[in-house]
């Protein structure tokens, strides 16, 4: 009999690459005084017994580790190179000075190629003191080990760039897809949880838009299903809830979902 372990995921950001509201803006979603429709960059904190993961590490990574009041992190999974998604890692020096060690990050080959351009001066082979240091783990798609725990990277595709996503048991994070296989599909069949992006409702070529995203998630066909990075475009959490079917939300920044992780 397999042992289950209760999870807890916490959204820390669910908003798009400009984050809601948008500098300059004036549109109705950004100017509305409901704290679902202000979203900070896309990223979430997982708890399990024993391990504490972040999704990402984007420009917000500081705000979000202080609004969650996270206390301890164990490593950082990062689903691709974009900035939205790695800028904030410099910030990963807090983490360094608690632990007295190099910090722990899981990504692609590639993506360590993005982290040594951008931050070339945490490679360094006489680094300057109190850079970030991290201790990189190739990821490829399939299962990885993290601690004591088994994590599923499942491959989408955001136009022409691989994107990981990573499943926990019965709950599955994507973020950033535009097109999946039917192999990537077929693991992420049986899930109580699934995480989506969903940009907003028109047509874009690197995102699925709101009709995509519920046409997706019919296919998998989850227990429950969540949409997270999400643009100002998209319309006031709301309104865009009374468009949903029941099984389906809009995630906002600070909401908590617990979930069954099976070892």
């Amino acid at each position: 009999m397999k042992n289950t372990q209760k999870g807890k995921l916490t959204f820390l950001g669910s908003g798009t690459s400009q984050g809601v509201p948008v500098i300059a803006c004036a549109c109705p979603t950004c100017c509305s005084p409901n704290p679902k429709d202000q979203r900070l960059r896309a990223s979430v904190l997982i708890e399990l017994p024993e391990l504490t993961l972040a999704i990402d590490a984007g420009p917000d990574f500081r705000q979000q580790m202080l609004r969650a009041k996270v206390k301890q992190l164990d490593a950082i999974l990062l689903t691709h190179e974009h900035k939205d998604h790695i800028a904030g890692l410099d910030d990963i020096r807090a983490f360094n000075y608690q632990r007295k060690a190099d910090f722990p990050i899981y990504c692609t080959a590639k993506v360590e190629q993005a982290l040594r351009r951008e931050f070339y001066y945490a490679f360094d082979e006489n680094p300057y003191p109190g850079v970030p240091r991290f201790e990189i783990h190739h990821l490829e798609v399939g299962t990885f080990q993290v601690a004591n725990y088994e994590i599923d990277a499942i491959e989408v595709w955001h136009h022409q760039m691989q994107v990981l996503g990573f499943r926990f048991g019965k709950l599955a994070y994507i973020t950033d897809a535009k097109t999946v296989t039917a192999l990537e599909k077929s693991r992420l069949k049986d899930l109580d949880i699934l995480i989506i992006n969903s940009l907003h409702q028109n047509p874009h070529p690197s995102h699925f838009n709101l009709t995509e995203a519920l046409e997706f998630i019919d296919e998998i066909k989850p227990k429950r299903s969540y949409l997270t990075h999400i643009s100002h475009l998209f319309g006031l959490h709301d309104e865009v809830s009374k468009l949903l079917p029941p099984h389906s939300q809009l995630a906002f920044d600070g909401l908590q979902l617990t979930f069954n992780y099976s070892a």
